[in-house]
């Protein structure tokens, strides 16, 4: 575990205001947001994006298994205190590959007494890996919905990233979904802000169109609104205003 490169799990884990990361790490995200101020407001609407998603595929679309990769420092809201707070009786495989989430992991994901937790220590490259660990707590041959929220950006090829994310829907069962969000492409300042973040030697992230987020659905059934910024998708009533558009965009898709 080297605490002299700031890591992404951590400088994101202190925009949203966690404790679990080192100075190297609140540099680079003092540095990130002095560029692009906005960017503390995009990591709350990744959060509430994964917070509303993971409610209406365990609420509305009746999902028990969840295979979330990439899931960074455990914070409040995780995949399976989401889930299991609607349906205690749902199995989480948390997937990451960074050791400082794997020792927080094991010590702060605990499941429900009905559910399971699990966490496999592998890389996004590793589906063969990832699919054959997972069954060991998922059945394959039911539903399992797909969470890939803020990785697909670490892939720096696209037609790479719509390949993995293609094998691993093609193991999962018809009705199974796949939940995405990643940021997008389409601020100067963000992208001038990544740039630079990247060009320090920091672990890479590489911003994508809205249309090639959506890409990642095809052949999927969208679920409404379909793809779209993430506080707009489903927002939740609010008595001030409307919910403001961010540089991040997500979707949910149900696997015909």
């Amino acid at each position: 575990m080297d605490t002299t490169v700031p890591h992404s799990a951590r400088i994101w884990n202190y925009w949203l205001g966690g404790k679990d990361n080192y100075a190297v790490d609140r540099e680079a995200g003092d540095r990130f947001r002095e560029a692009f101020p906005e960017i503390i407001e995009n990591a709350r609407a990744f959060r509430s994006f994964l917070r509303r998603g993971i409610g209406y595929l365990t609420g509305e679309a009746g999902v028990r298994q969840f295979l979330d990769i990439g899931t960074g420092l455990p914070t409040a809201g995780n995949t399976h205190e989401l889930a299991q707070a609607i349906a205690p009786e749902s199995r989480i495989v948390y997937v990451d590959n960074d050791p400082l989430v794997l020792a927080h992991a094991r010590a702060l994901l605990v499941s429900s007494p009905e559910g399971a937790t699990a966490y496999l220590h592998a890389d996004l490259h590793d589906v063969d890996e990832i699919l054959a660990s997972a069954a060991d707590t998922l059945d394959l041959g039911k539903p399992v919905a797909l969470i890939l929220s803020g990785i697909l950006g670490h892939l720096p090829e696209y037609d790479e990233a719509r390949r993995i994310v293609g094998r691993l829907l093609s193991a999962l069962p018809s009705g199974s979904y796949l939940l995405v969000c990643d940021g997008t492409s389409t601020n100067e300042e963000l992208l001038a802000a990544q740039k630079q973040h990247n060009d320090r030697g920091a672990v890479q992230y590489f911003l994508r169109s809205p249309e090639e987020i959506a890409g990642f659905f095809d052949g999927l059934e969208l679920v409404d609104p379909g793809v779209v910024s993430c506080p707009l998708w489903r927002p939740e009533p609010t008595e001030v205003g409307e919910p403001r558009p961010v540089d991040a965009y997500g979707g949910v898709g149900r696997k015909p």
